[in-house]
């Protein structure tokens, strides 16, 4: 079981500023500011509760939930994703692109729409059923990213989009992602940065409408994808990590307000963070949000 509070949420971020600034330029008295605000954080009444228990599920369950929702705007990764992976996608003739994990269809109905014959995998009969609605003309299934019910090399494309946060051993995965690919054909992975997890952006949900759930996460590095993709004759063609935002400077930020509504659970870390906009900037100024890779399978392979 997982417990979160609020309280140590911010303290946290207090923290994560103070180190950055340890090693970097910054304004003279941003290093007390953060210690007096701690000080004041520790005296707050409101923030000294009983943490949330929360319970760790795996992505179908969590999924079954985050299905309803999950297409609704305000996801922050989805466009610099989309961005990224539709300019190494796009102009590609058309042939045969899969969609490992598909979820509701979001990529599915974009290489559809750019003349492809699109075939999708997902673990997830709720996340599918949406996908089939969005993309009428698609071939959807049911099945694990390890055992892809596709055969070999027959795709073109092969996308696979925030999705392996949620698989402990990238190997099996990159295997299968290998073996339906053409000799030759691209495979463009997205994934959350494990730096940005490592601050809360964590997929969550309640389970049967009431206990809170994180969903499973894994929070691998650079090695880990090279270490699986490399050995199954996968060979880098482009790395990208889009950022939260540019540096900003260490300058003093404003206090605390009166008022602190850190909102309902459901809704951290996002209306924690906005209780200390300038602090979270100082933490995540440059951050990578996701890590998009585009490999092509070794023709000789």
């Amino acid at each position: 079981m997982i417990h979160q509070r609020a309280l140590e949420y911010l303290l946290g971020l207090q923290g994560a500023a103070l180190l950055r600034s340890f090693t970097e330029e910054s304004d003279p008295g941003f290093g007390r500011a953060r210690v007096a605000e701690m000080r004041r954080l520790l005296d707050r009444a409101e923030l000294d509760v009983e943490p949330v228990a929360v319970e760790r599920v795996s992505a179908v369950d969590g999924y079954r939930v985050w299905s309803r929702t999950y297409d609704e705007p305000g996801n922050g990764l989805f466009p610099p994703e989309e961005e990224t992976v539709h300019g190494i996608l796009g102009g590609l003739p058309p042939g045969t692109a899969v969609d490992a994990a598909c979820g509701t269809g979001r990529h599915s109905e974009w290489l559809a729409g750019q003349g492809h014959r699109v075939i999708g995998v997902d673990g997830s009969a709720d996340m599918l059923a949406r996908a089939r609605e969005r993309v009428p003309s698609g071939e959807f299934h049911e099945a694990p990213l390890e055992r892809l019910p596709i055969p070999d090399a027959h795709a073109d494309i092969v996308v696979c989009s925030l999705a392996l946060t949620h698989v402990r051993d990238l190997g099996p995965v990159f295997a299968e992602f290998a073996r339906v690919l053409r000799p030759g054909g691209h495979l463009v992975v997205s994934d959350v940065s494990h730096e940005l997890a490592a601050i809360g952006s964590v997929p969550r949900a309640r389970i049967d409408g009431e206990r809170p759930a994180l969903l499973v996460d894994h929070r691998h590095r650079a090695s880990d994808y090279l270490g699986a993709a490399v050995p199954a004759g996968l060979r880098v063609v482009s790395c990208a990590e889009p950022r939260m935002s540019p540096p900003v400077p260490l300058d003093t930020p404003a206090e605390l307000p009166d008022a602190l509504e850190t909102g309902p659970w459901d809704q951290w870390p996002w209306s924690l963070i906005s209780l200390t906009p300038e602090v979270c900037r100082a933490v995540t100024g440059d951050m990578p949000v996701l890590i998009i890779w585009h490999f092509r399978r070794d023709p000789d392979r």
